[in-house]
């Protein structure tokens, strides 16, 4: 046998065996009947020197044995003798086992080559033999030994070390009476099991507080086999211990980042995504936890870069999310949605610097510290009880979102490097989702900005109606939608109402929104019907989508909804018609409410136009109301239940337009609607005989000095005189032209209102058009001439004719 001298091993499953002071083998495990091939009723009571090779071997034993009972072990290489006549080389401890009232006994460990090699092929023994059993010592498992009773008969050096109780006070002991606990009366369990049935017991997790870890549990993983005599009866158990804690701790890490994933980042908001992250730091991690962002952040703005170590700017910071286990105890030093203080010298400007995290496990707020400079925060740390802190930057590409922070107040235990880490992955794990929220905030504003621009601010009916609106944009985790609405100045005092809603959100929709937007405000000047203006505008969406070509109506994307309707108020009539649109209503002076039956028409983008326009005459004072079906839907509700709601609060006769406007929003089932909600209200006015004249004359020349002489009597009739010559050259070119191109009955009809109106009317088809005539041309100045002298001018088509509008200014220009 050939070896040098060291300290106590660890074995991994090694072979044991127990030897009196005479050398007789008393001891035998399965792991030694597997090692050398002799069960335990061949070996116990024999001999140990029936297991060596040669005399010269037993004489060194002996030297081993005298070296033993002086009170040191012995480990090294030996060479053994297998049941077979083979010869093992084996790695052999021996070490002297103590006890109350008991011989001395030695325990004997051995290895064979095969483990070494398992090891160095595993990575595990990465060196030579002679250098690894130098190191073996260091490696954290323990082994323990107890007898039948189960009282603590010998330990290695590890486990003493680790197990942080003196090998003296455990002698004798059970493990109930060593660390009383649920586990270890588990354990016991395990170890009669072993005792009594000789199967092995193998990884049992259980968990210990330790007096060297500050109270902090362990986790450890111990393996149970039984030690048994000749006959194969009990003589005890030998334990062996593995730390697992660091194994545990990481298990647990994983378990509480794959939970954190789906409890943060739920939303694209960015105060509530930080407020996620501070309520699930506590209380498993921290028992206090903020997150101030700077300033920028929750604008959706670009965040600041990293501060410079040479004394860059300070960003603003404001704080967004905040935890405590103590909720109401003390008064938070700032509360959510405040700006925050952070002062010039401090860890916080450390770590906005360095862009690394600050751990302060035993945190000093003494005078003399950083705290000095912000003795608010210090006085306010002193009163919480804060004892140890850890300050994590929030940074993503390159740039600043914020900072986290976690304090310990309650629980004892410091912030030590395994937490810091976990709060560091928490942190980065919730940076992606709050900078994905910034910049949704960041594209949202900007739609809300676009659409804001492109809906009308100062829309009013004129002398046709008084109107009143709500835009009520989608909550921000919807975006902001496509709805708009609109009202258009028509000739001859009448007034275009128009309400759309673009499907989808965001700003694809708020720009496809301003482009239809665009063409019913052309389309409405080309005084078109309703049907014939959905007609066209179906045919752009359309064309915007690309579908053109397309063979299946139903691969058709949806585009917008639409519902048009034209009001004139001398003949108080009202032609709508719809495109997939929720019905107007319409309340009537009195108060009573209806739903038109107004034919639905399809939705704008399938390209059928099947539209038609409904008339119908609406008395003075009857308030039309348009809207969009964010207004009236809901995903728990049935649209009847919306239609009811709204109706409800609509019949309220007498009430200001502003007001009822305000009513209605009220009564939505929630402030923070899915998607976007348009109110469109328009109550009717008239113009009366007083302030229009109109008189019908054949086809015939002599006619237009009549025409002319009642027109002028009119505006005389007015006070409108200073306007006699221009309308009498007006009303005897039109008439003129009506005459020589159209076909009687032609009308003439003056009204007053913003303007001075006059239209002609006849039945031809033929259209005026305007030319720039040169000087030797004979025709075609007279509508030049009418151009010049009006404010504007055109044709509008009617079922049976045509209808020349003119309009003038009922004040001179200055």
């Amino acid at each position: 046998m050939n070896g040098p001298e060291g300290t106590s091993l660890e074995m991994i499953d090694a072979a044991i065996a127990m030897i009196d002071a005479e050398g007789t083998i008393v001891g035998w495990t399965q792991a030694a009947q597997r090692l050398l091939g002799y069960p335990a009723r061949d070996v116990v009571g024999c001999s140990a020197a029936i297991l060596l090779t040669s005399a010269e071997d037993r004489a060194k034993a002996a030297t081993v044995a005298e070296q033993c009972r002086a009170g040191a072990g012995w480990y090294g290489l030996a060479e053994i003798r297998h049941r077979d006549g083979r010869k093992l080389t084996v790695r052999l401890r021996v070490e002297r086992l103590s006890g109350q009232g008991r011989e001395a006994l030695w325990l004997v460990s051995a290895i064979g080559r095969t483990a070494i090699a398992s090891l160095a092929t595993s990575g595990s023994l990465a060196m030579p033999i002679p250098v690894a059993v130098h190191l073996l010592p260091s490696l954290p498992i323990g082994v323990v030994l107890r007898d039948t009773e189960l009282r603590c008969t010998w330990l290695n050096a590890t486990w003493e070390l680790d197990g942080g109780i003196p090998v003296r006070q455990r002698l004798g002991l059970r493990l109930t009476e060593e660390a009383p606990g649920s586990d270890s009366e588990a354990l016991e369990v395990a170890m009669r099991q072993v005792l009594e049935t000789g199967t092995p017991a193998i990884d049992v997790e259980y968990r210990m507080s330790l007096p060297k870890k500050l109270g902090r549990e362990r986790a450890l993983a111990v393996s149970y086999s039984r030690l048994e005599d000749a006959d194969g009866h009990a003589l005890g158990v030998c334990g062996i211990v593995v730390d697992v804690t660091s194994y545990q701790r990481a298990h647990e890490r994983i378990a509480i980042l794959s939970q954190a994933t789906c409890r943060i980042g739920s939303t694209l908001d960015v105060m509530q995504t930080a407020q996620e992250v501070a309520d699930f730091a506590v209380p498993l991690l921290a028992d206090h936890a903020t997150v101030e962002l700077a300033e920028s952040v929750p604008l959706g703005e670009a965040p600041p870069h990293r501060v410079g170590p040479t004394g860059g700017c300070i960003p603003a910071f404001r704080r967004a999310g905040l935890a405590a286990i103590r909720s109401g105890a003390t008064e938070p030093l700032f509360a959510r949605g405040e700006p925050v203080f952070v002062p010039p010298i401090s860890p916080y400007t450390a770590v906005l610097s360095s862009g690394r995290s600050h751990l302060d496990p035993v945190l000093d707020t003494s005078s003399g510290t950083w705290l000095d400079q912000d003795p608010v925060r210090a006085k306010w740390l002193r009163e919480d009880g804060t004892h140890s802190l850890m300050i994590v930057p929030i940074h993503v590409r390159g740039s600043v979102l914020g900072i986290a922070t976690f304090a310990r107040t309650k629980d004892p235990v410091p912030f030590d490097a395994d937490d810091l880490l976990l709060a560091e992955e928490l942190v980065g794990l919730a940076a992606l989702p709050l900078d994905n929220a910034r910049q949704y905030e960041r594209e949202r504003c900007v739609a809300l900005a676009l659409q804001r621009h492109l809906l009308p601010d100062r829309a009013t009916g004129g002398p046709a109606a008084e109107v009143a609106w709500r835009y009520l944009p989608a909550d921000s985790h919807h975006g902001v939608g496509g709805d708009w609405f609109d009202v258009i100045p028509l000739s001859g005092a009448r007034i275009a109402l128009v309400v759309g809603d673009v499907v989808g959100h965001g700003i694809n929709a708020v720009a496809t929104m301003g482009q239809l937007r665009t063409a019913v405000h052309t389309l409405a000047h080309m005084d078109l019907s309703p049907a014939e203006l959905l007609a066209h505008l179906d045919e752009l969406v359309v064309r915007l989508g690309g579908d053109d070509d397309a063979e299946d109506l139903a691969t058709v994307g949806i585009g917008a909804t639409c519902l048009y309707a034209v009001y004139d108020p001398v003949t108080r009539r009202c032609t709508m018609a719809r495109a997939g649109h929720p019905p107007p209503a319409i309340i009537d002076p009195h108060g009573g409410l209806t739903f038109p039956d107004l034919p639905a028409g399809t939705p704008l983008g399938l390209g059928l136009a099947l539209f038609e326009s409904v008339t119908m005459e609406l008395p003075e004072g009857s308030v039309l109301a348009l809207y969009t079906d964010g207004l009236i839907e809901a995903r728990d509700q049935d649209i009847d239940v919306g239609m009811d709601r709204l109706g409800a609060a609509l019949a309220c006769p007498g009430l200001p337009l502003d007001d009822l406007c305000s009513t209605v929003v009220d009564a939505l089932p929630t402030q923070a609607p899915g998607d976007d909600a348009t109110l469109l209200l328009a109550r009717t006015r008239s113009l009366g005989p007083d302030r229009t004249a109109s008189w019908e004359f054949p086809a015939h020349p002599a006619v237009v000095g009549r025409a002319r002489a009642l027109a002028t009597r009119r505006l005389a009739e007015w006070g409108l005189g200073h306007l006699a010559e221009s309308t009498e050259l007006i009303v005897s070119e039109l008439v003129t032209n009506a005459v020589r191109h159209g076909a009687g009955p032609i009308r003439l009809r003056l009204m007053r209102h913003q303007f001075l109106t006059c239209e002609v009317y006849d039945t031809g088809c033929r259209s005026p058009r305007l030319r720039h005539p040169r000087t030797t041309d004979e025709n075609g100045r007279g509508l030049f001439l009418v151009a010049q002298l009006s404010r504007n001018w055109g044709t509008r088509h009617t079922p049976d004719g045509k209808l020349i509008w003119v309009e003038q200014q009922l004040t001179p220009h200055a």
